[in-house]
């Protein structure tokens, strides 16, 4: 049975490059992953301990999704050299109180309109992961540059390498989640 993993595209927009990543990696990936994109960063409040009691709701439900996932994949975009902060804040949510990061399965990938793909987002992104005890996947990396030319108008990937890309990704990334079991 395909193990169950929880996408999280690391931006707000409902249609993001990074959106179109995780979507393209469930279809290619259906033999080696369930994977289902979360919706709802949106919903969770900046991080305050003064906040934590009661959880807010829209901490509790991504609480929950990653609790329930055997795996997750986070896909950022890169701004100002970093990864957002509302990607940053959703990690430091999961990591207070209940920490669901905790010995959980982590692949990074990223996607962005620039040409340097998104190396150095991803290298926060791991960086803030470590910190949480998650089991970050080293390898494969897969950065994807200038994003608006490897979908079509549509939102569809249509780029081989991409695609060569994610499939490697999602192959290693389940035998990492059995390593780990």
């Amino acid at each position: 049975m395909s193990p169950n993993v929880l996408g999280v595209a690391g931006s707000l927009r409902h249609d993001s490059w990074n959106r179109r990543l995780l979507g393209a990696l469930a279809e290619l990936a259906a033999d080696d992953l369930r994977l289902t994109v979360y919706d709802g960063l949106e919903q969770i409040p900046l991080f305050n301990e003064d906040a934590e009691e009661p959880t807010p709701p829209g901490v509790r439900q991504l609480r929950e999704a990653v609790r329930g996932a055997d795996g997750l994949v986070i896909a950022t975009p890169e701004y100002n050299q970093s990864m957002p902060g509302v990607l940053k804040n959703a990690i430091d949510w999961l990591s207070r109180t209940e920490p669901v990061l905790e010995a959980k399965p982590v692949a990074v990938i990223g996607a962005t309109v620039g040409n340097w793909g998104t190396r150095l987002a991803q290298a926060a992104v791991r960086q803030a992961l470590t910190a949480t005890g998650a089991f970050v996947m080293p390898q494969p990396m897969l950065f994807v540059a200038r994003a608006n030319e490897r979908f079509d108008p549509s939102g569809r990937l249509h780029d081989a390498e991409v695609s060569s890309g994610l499939r490697k990704v999602a192959q290693a990334f389940r035998q990492w989640m059995v390593a780990r079991r």
